[in-house]
């Protein structure tokens, strides 16, 4: 015992080495709300995104740029595969910026400084031009509005200086038949520059439109005068200048609006009023609401005493969680939320089983949406079933605008992994069980748990008793292919027939008898030595990620203590050094948190996450030393470690409970603030 205590310390003291190595630059002290990057090298860069989980914008490492703008739910067929892909907006963010006629770029500046505030949801950018002045911007994807932005700039001379500054608006090279405009709305007392783009998607299905809109205060007197230029079909700009005289500060702000027609049946119009409305509420009241709204949304948080850099990644999760996402649409967050264009922007089984437990305990009323998604797109999933002879529902392992299977052809999760169907079932148990609300349960759970049953009940190949089949999947981990009876995929099969014959007791319902017939026949393989086995022709092989163990957590086919430490101590041994994902650590840690290690739970967190974060914002990539970030799924398992392994929060058919947990041995205290509908607290001490 004591060797291997020395080992696994040995390893997590690698691990925190492994980050170094990668850092641009070392915290002293890690600040819970604020991350910091202090040195930019745009050769080793990658960006952090603000969003209000219907626009997401990515940092660039150059002054007054962004590197993409995208908008939830904007696909359209272009690129690999012959399949919906998201698509970068118009970049309605970028600026050209000049002082005394020296472009200001980053070889003309110093002291260049980005941070991200999570609490305020705000990117600010800072730096020196030369002796002349100091420039500061920040920008928001304002949470109250959902398609409009905010950037504040300010300037402060250190000499008399003269400003030409331009508002840029860019086409990204996928849009085509570009259109641009610059209109002026004269009122007597303001006078409304637009600054206007429209275009179509790369087939011509979608419309996207952008507008801004310059925002000056009256503290700086007499407005500029505000000129339009057009450069090219695929960018145009609007820009004035501005006298500053040493030791003075001038600000002024853009405010603009993205929208399209997969938004709004009218997304020109609409967005120039969006703009026009946002610019007319004035700065400070965009702010204050924006500031007000993620107060709101901080309310739920998980609290950390002991460990300050894990506080900090611990809200950076959250921070992403939630700006991929927002209440009252039916927009679902990919695996790379609104960070860019991964994984087509499409929606897998990242969202209902790694994401959604999160939303679910900390905001219910944001983990409807995704639902809603999930029953918007029912009928496509009964196609679906339909076309593969199957009865009932079966969801897309890809899934984007209409909720038909988006699965390049050579991938073969698209015919055959089939588990992502009980995933969406599951969610929608667990949201019912959280809510207890049995009008939502009876309009759309119930729709959604006996579709997907009928879909098990008619998958299933009958083979005598003990030995409904399920076979040829794709497994969860999905190295292995064409496989029979895998346990993730059996499990949850099960467990969708179980919920959909509760759900119709609870709703007064006549479940079909067949449901349970097939729930208790269909098998779990186990190995000689009573392991749990992977599929039927399993022989010990390396695994992608977290599969049997997935039975102990959130299935809960496998509750003895014996078996789960058991199916543990097999499989961890199986997962790769690098090249697989980062929810199976995640995994690992929540079950040995449960078991009361918190040496082997505080490892597996740390493995989670640790060496696959980039620089300069610890954004986190797929897998170890990989470089797609962010990836919101794996944030979504380390944060279950937390909330449901060390804060042993569980999701029971009669809401949230507590269970018995561990914590690691130098967190002091975890507290989780506003949880489920009653907002309640948890805590769990040392």
């Amino acid at each position: 015992m004591v060797q291997t205590s020395i080992r696994r310390k040995t390893q997590n003291y690698i691990l925190i080495l492994i980050f170094f190595l990668k850092s641009t630059h070392i915290f002293a002290q890690a600040d819970p709300w604020i991350i910091k990057a202090q040195k930019i090298d745009p050769s080793d860069y990658y960006g952090i995104t603000v969003a209000n989980g219907m626009i997401g914008i990515i940092s660039s490492p150059e002054p007054f740029k962004v590197k993409n703008v995208v908008l939830a739910g904007t696909y359209d067929l272009y690129g690999r595969g012959r399949v919906s892909n998201f698509l970068n907006s118009f970049n309605l963010l970028n600026m050209k910026f000049d002082i005394d006629g020296t472009t200001m770029d980053a070889k003309t500046i110093t002291n260049f400084k980005q941070e991200l505030n999570m609490q305020t949801a705000a990117f600010t950018s800072s730096f020196d031009f030369k002796d002349q002045a100091s420039v500061k911007y920040t920008y928001y994807s304002l949470r109250q509005l959902p398609f409009c932005v905010l950037m504040e700039v300010s300037v402060t001379a250190k000499k008399d200086i003269v400003i030409n500054t331009a508002s840029v608006m860019e086409a990204p090279d996928a849009l085509r038949d570009v259109q641009n405009y610059y209109n002026e709305i004269d009122r007597p007392h303001v006078t409304i520059g637009l600054l206007t783009s429209m275009a179509k998607s790369p087939t011509g299905k979608l419309q996207l439109c952008a507008s801004t809109s310059f925002m000056f205060t009256e503290a700086h007197g007499q407005e500029p005068r505000v000129i339009h230029e057009m450069w090219d079909n695929n960018m145009h700009l609007m820009k004035f200048s501005k006298t500053i005289k040493a030791g003075e500060t001038y600000s002024y702000c853009i405010v603009g609006s993205s929208i399209t027609s997969a938004h709004h049946d009218d997304p020109l119009n609409e967005a120039e009023r969006l703009t026009i409305f946002a610019k007319l509420q004035g700065r400070d009241r965009l702010v204050n609401f924006h500031e007000n709204a993620w107060a709101d949304l901080w309310k739920s948080d998980i609290l950390v005493e002991g460990d300050e850099q894990s506080q900090q990644d611990i809200h950076s999760m959250l921070y992403h969680l939630y700006s991929f996402a927002r209440e009252g649409n039916s927009f679902s967050p990919s695996p790379m939320g609104l960070s860019g264009l991964g994984y087509n922007g499409h929606v897998f089984w990242d969202t209902d089983l790694w994401m959604f437990p999160a939303y679910l305990v900390m905001h219910p009323e944001i983990a409807k949406s995704l639902i809603e998604y999930r029953f918007e797109r029912l009928e496509a999933a009964k196609r679906n079933a339909f076309s593969h002879g199957y009865k009932g529902a079966m969801y897309p392992w890809e899934s984007a605008g209409t909720g038909v299977e988006e699965t390049p052809v050579w991938a073969l999760s698209g015919p055959f992994e089939h588990h992502i169907t009980a995933c969406v079932a599951l969610a929608a148990w667990n949201y019912y069980c959280v809510t207890q609300d049995k009008d939502w349960l009876r309009e759309k759970g119930w729709p959604i748990l006996s579709a997907t049953a009928d879909f098990w009940a008619s998958r299933v190949e009958r083979n005598g008793p003990g030995n409904f089949d399920i076979n040829n999947v794709v497994a969860a981990d999905e190295w292995a292919e064409n496989v029979d009876n895998n346990a993730f995929t059996n499990a949850a099969a099960k467990v969708n027939l179980q919920n959909a014959a509760s759900a119709a007791k609870i709703l007064a319902l006549k479940a079909n008898p067949d449901w349970e017939l097939v729930a208790q026949n269909i098998p779990i393989l186990k190995m000689p030595d009573g392991t749990t086995k992977e599929h039927a022709s399993y022989k010990g092989e390396g695994i992608k990620q977290a599969d049997v163990n997935l039975l102990s957590f959130p299935l809960k086919v496998i509750t003895e203590p014996a078996q789960v430490k058991k199916d543990l101590e097999y499989y961890k041994g199986r997962v790769p050094d690098a090249g697989t994902p980062a929810m199976t650590q995640a995994i690992f840690s929540l079950l040995y948190a449960r078991l009361g290690d918190s040496e082997n739970a505080y490892h597996w967190f740390k493995d989670a996450y640790l060496p696959n974060l980039n620089p300069p914002f610890r954004v986190i990539a797929e897998t170890k030393g990989g470089t797609n970030p962010y990836f919101a799924t794996g944030a979504g398992g380390v944060l279950q470690s937390v909330l449901m392994g060390f804060g042993g929060l569980d999701i029971t058919p009669d809401g949230i409970v507590q269970l018995k947990s561990v914590l690691p041995e130098n967190w002091k205290k975890l507290s989780i603030t506003g949880v489920g509908i009653t907002r309640k607290t948890y805590v769990v001490k040392n």
